[in-house]
């Protein structure tokens, strides 16, 4: 057998040769036999890899085919063009949904690293959303030849090379710039300020933002503190771009503006076109067909007391089987979405856009219309509603021992919240709901919990308990308070059964040998343990070498912190190693629940990884209706991509909302004395967090002292060279807040603790004289930079 390299790599993982190559993406070689025709998967992955390569010419000539192979390639290309698993771009052949090796990129926003991510300037409505493309730039002395690299910014259209991505959880592709066709082409945000004699600026509300001016026939009828979107009228050699106002978001006082700064910030469709609403008000209640009926079993949904949604239901009793002494069964329904939102529709491919619901503290994005989510797939008390239910049966000791899936109708018995369920196990049930359903339903769904925990506690998943935050608003939109909700029990016992449920999606998928898409944590890397492994050997804890670390080896290094001054700082250093958990099609396993099959299925209603993994259940086990269809199942690569980026795309937009609320909370208060945590330590500074608002903020290096400061990066310390005084990552602190920026949520402090003696480790750091490593000195007269880095 030979073997045909994709391309060399050499030891950075960048390809050689001419440019256009040399920063492509090393990707691991296909074992074919030269001069015999390859299956139908290898011909798949080929095309996909090598788009430029994709007629049918370079595919005989790079498989080595002649004569009767050449024609039986031929054949078999037009089978799977049939099938819909290719189709024809001019001369070439491309996956569905997959961009030629030249396309035409409009950049439309920045990942949370700054590198800018485009999608194509056209792209078919049928075929879903366009695929995000991470865009490379390349430095001009980078490139071979003669002249400068071209260099692309936000909202500029471009012409781009197209490569396959190789990280998992990121875009599906990446880019090198061929050439810029037309600059600034999107709009921009930010808040208006009138000028005197007409016209404004406009401040801008994110951190790397510009000023721009507006003359007087460009304000569009925005008032001083609106909230505007903008275009670029004019760019000159001098002076600040002059703008044209677009639309009026808002004012930045009213209501629910720090939200819609960061919808529109990161592009986050928040407006239901009209297809997509007339197709949700038309849809009616599901029918029977191919359902159980399973309205006399008294599943309840236990939620948020504020929830507005209802996708789980649960309800458990004890194993009659005699093969099972001491078992309990545990049933879980899910609101059946998959009924309603079928393949390629409006609902669908909108879904696919969102990617996921979006929670802010003033409101929710949500990934389906109301109509949908709130009513016909909210599992209600009292209504009839389809679901896909699971009925999973567990030993005595808490191991699953079978499952079952089921397509049913189901009539919810009770609406409960977290609250009201865990009081009434705590001997305080109200009399008119959870009185009367303690014995029967209650206390068989607690019983089942204490049996299933045991199964987990045997499992050992990562157990990092890092307390949430929920602010809570006024009715004007601004900070009430932050408030830590407590941990009941109810939590665990909802979150646990969903964890099962969704073991038993991915192995009952897995074997149907059913495409799907997983919910996939990769474990640390190898670097990022040597960062933890030096860091904890400064507290005298050791972590084993070796990259076969399972979560026990984590829970292990948390036990021995608890209790301990340094309790705190370690679990946030063991969480900084984590790798981040994404979807793929590729199974890895879950590093962090230490499960080996995973897949996300318990929240259809606002995840579309869940939606997915519904259809391929639908259609893998014959429940009729809504199943996955080959145009997805051949899209599962890029839909997982996709979702991955919506997800960090949510979650950054929910973060920085929460940011500047709380800078706006603050903002009032500047000149006043804080009690906070040092939650992060860099070169340029300290990183405080204040426990009390869930806020954090800055302390830049040129504030500290008169001393020169030095990083330690293993002790997580900045420490003085003089005085041999400083700070180490967990020290509480007091700090005096010296600027807060609303639009930007940006805090900065000055400290006012006095910096601890550091241990022996860290002054004999200094003594052997390598300060190479990272040393950093306050420069005398440095003004402080502004905001937070």
């Amino acid at each position: 057998m030979s073997r045909i390299p994709r391309e060399k790599t050499n030891p950075a993982g960048k390809r050689p040769g001419k440019i256009g190559r040399k920063d492509a993406p090393a990707v691991e070689p296909l074992n074919i036999v030269h001069g015999a025709l390859p299956s139908r998967e290898v011909i798949l992955r080929f095309i996909a890899d090598h788009p430029q390569k994709a007629s049918k010419r370079e595919l005989a000539k790079a498989f080595g085919l002649k004569g009767d192979s050449r024609v039986e390639l031929k054949q078999m290309l037009q089978e799977l063009e049939q099938e819909g698993m290719l189709q024809k771009n001019r001369k070439s052949l491309i996956r569905p949904g997959a961009l030629p090796p030249v396309t035409v990129l409009d950049i439309t926003t920045r990942d949370k690293d700054g590198d800018l991510i485009g999608r194509p300037a056209e792209w078919p409505e049928d075929q879903g959303v366009a695929p995000a493309v991470s865009i490379r730039q390349q430095s001009p002395a980078g490139r071979q030849g003669k002249g400068k690299a071209p260099v692309a910014g936000l909202g500029d259209r471009i012409l781009a090379k197209i490569f396959p991505a190789v990280d998992r959880g990121g875009p599906a592709y990446t880019a090198r710039i061929i050439k810029v066709i037309d600059r600034r082409r999107g709009a921009s945000m930010g808040v208006f300020r009138t000028a005197p004699g007409g016209g404004g600026r406009l401040l801008p509300i994110e951190r790397r933002g510009e000023e721009m001016m507006i003359d007087p026939d460009f304000t569009g009828g925005a008032t001083d503190g609106d909230l505007v979107e903008v275009e670029i009228a004019r760019l000159g050699r001098f002076g600040l771009p002059r703008a044209k106002v677009l639309s009026v978001v808002g004012s930045v006082g009213s209501e629910k503006a720090i939200s819609m700064i960061a919808i529109h910030a990161h592009g986050i469709p928040h407006v239901f076109p009209p297809a997509v609403i007339a197709e949700a008000d038309a849809a009616r209640p599901a029918s029977m067909s191919h359902r159980e009926d399973w309205r006399d079993v008294p599943l309840i949904t236990i939620d948020p007391a504020d929830a507005k949604d209802h996708d789980d239901a649960v309800y458990a009793e004890l194993d009659p089987s005699p093969d099972n002494p001491g078992g309990v069964i545990v049933t879980v329904a899910i609101a059946d979405v998959s009924w309603y939102v079928r393949p390629n529709s409006p609902l669908d491919r909108e879904a696919l856009k969102r990617g996921n619901s979006v929670y802010f503290p003033d409101r929710v994005v949500p990934m389906l219309p109301e109509r949908i989510s709130n009513d016909l797939c909210s599992l209600k008390e009292g209504v009839d509603r389809p679901a896909l239910a699971v009925r999973m049966s567990f030993s005595g000791e808490g191991r699953k021992i079978g499952h079952t899936f089921h397509r049913i109708m189901m009539k919810s018995a009770a609406k409960l919240s977290y609250q009201q369920a865990q009081a009434a196990i705590d001997g305080k049930p109200d009399d008119d709901q959870t009185g009367p359903m303690l014995e029967p339903i209650l206390k068989p769904l607690w019983h089942a919990y204490e049996v299933m925990k045991r199964g987990r506690d045997r499992r050992q998943p990562l157990e990092l308990d890092m307390p949430e935050r929920k602010i809570l608003l006024k009715p004007d939109g601004t900070v009430d308070r932050v408030v830590v909700p407590p941990r009941l029990d109810a939590h665990k016992l909802i979150e646990e059964m969903m964890i099962q449920a969704n073991v038993c999606a991915a192995e009952t998928l897995e074997k149907k040998r059913q495409p799907l898409i997983y919910r996939i944590h990769d474990g640390p890397t190898l670097a990022k343990q040597e960062i933890l492994r030096e860091f904890l050997a400064t507290l005298g804890i050791s972590l084993a070498k070796g990259g076969n670390m399972r979560a026990n080896n984590f829970n292990g290094i948390l036990a021995k912190a608890d209790g301990t001054p340094h309790q705190t700082m370690v679990s946030e250093m063991v969480l900084r190693s984590q790798s981040q958990a994404i979807y793929g099609p590729e199974n890895i396993g879950h590093f962090g629940l230490n499960l080996m099959k995973y897949a996300h299925f318990t929240s259809p209603i606002r995840r579309y990884a869940d939606l997915i993994v519904h259809r391929a259940l639908v259609g893998s086990l014959g429940f009729g209706e809504g199943g996955i269809t080959p145009e997805e199942e051949a899209a599962l690569d890029d839909i997982a991509a996709e979702i991955s980026t919506f997800e960090r795309r949510a979650m950054a937009a929910e973060r920085e909302t929460i940011d500047r609320l709380i800078a706006h909370h603050l903002s009032g208060r500047v000149g006043e004395e804080f009690a906070g945590r040092v939650s992060g330590v860099t070169k340029s500074g300290l990183f405080i967090a204040l426990p009390d608002y869930g806020a954090d903020g800055f302390v830049p290096i040129s504030t500290l002292g008169r001393d020169y400061f030095i990083y330690d990066e293993a002790h997580q310390a900045l420490s003085g060279e003089k005085t041999g005084l400083g700070y180490r990552l967990g020290d509480s602190v007091t700090v005096k807040l010296a600027e807060a920026i609303p639009l930007a949520g940006a805090l900065r402090f000055e400290m006012i603790s006095e910096g601890r003696e550091m241990p022996a480790a860290v002054r004999s750091f200094h003594k052997a004289g390598r300060r190479d490593r990272g040393q950093v000195r306050k420069k005398p007269g440095t003004r402080p930079p502004r905001g937070r880095h």
